[in-house]
């Protein structure tokens, strides 16, 4: 499932849900954002479970700033409320499926 992620909801969908939430920070003018987003719902078609957060740095500056997001696309694993993993640029499906495991 795709969520859309505000400052509003971060504590509650990543930081309190107990899932492992991918966290994607984005904006819809970045070229190979779009192509990540086109993978990512591809992830979410053969894993519905997977938790993944879209987080667009434009309207979402503050939680860009607190993750040092630098340039986008830059990914933001999370694993029990705590960030376990970044990465920044693309990556294919098997590697984002991987994260899940």
């Amino acid at each position: 499932m795709i969520i859309h992620i505000t400052k509003d909801n971060f504590s509650a969908e990543v930081i309190e849900s107990g899932d492992t939430v991918l966290l994607d920070f984005w904006a819809p003018w970045c070229g190979p954002c779009r192509m990540m987003s086109a993978i990512l719902d591809e992830v979410t078609e053969e894993m519905p479970s997977a938790k993944i957060g879209k987080i667009n740095v434009d309207e979402e500056s503050e939680l860009a700033s607190q993750f040092g997001i630098m340039s986008i696309p830059t990914f933001v694993l999370f694993k029990d409320g705590k960030p376990a993993q970044k990465f920044v640029g693309g990556r294919d499906k098997e590697d984002i499926i991987a994260l899940f495991d």
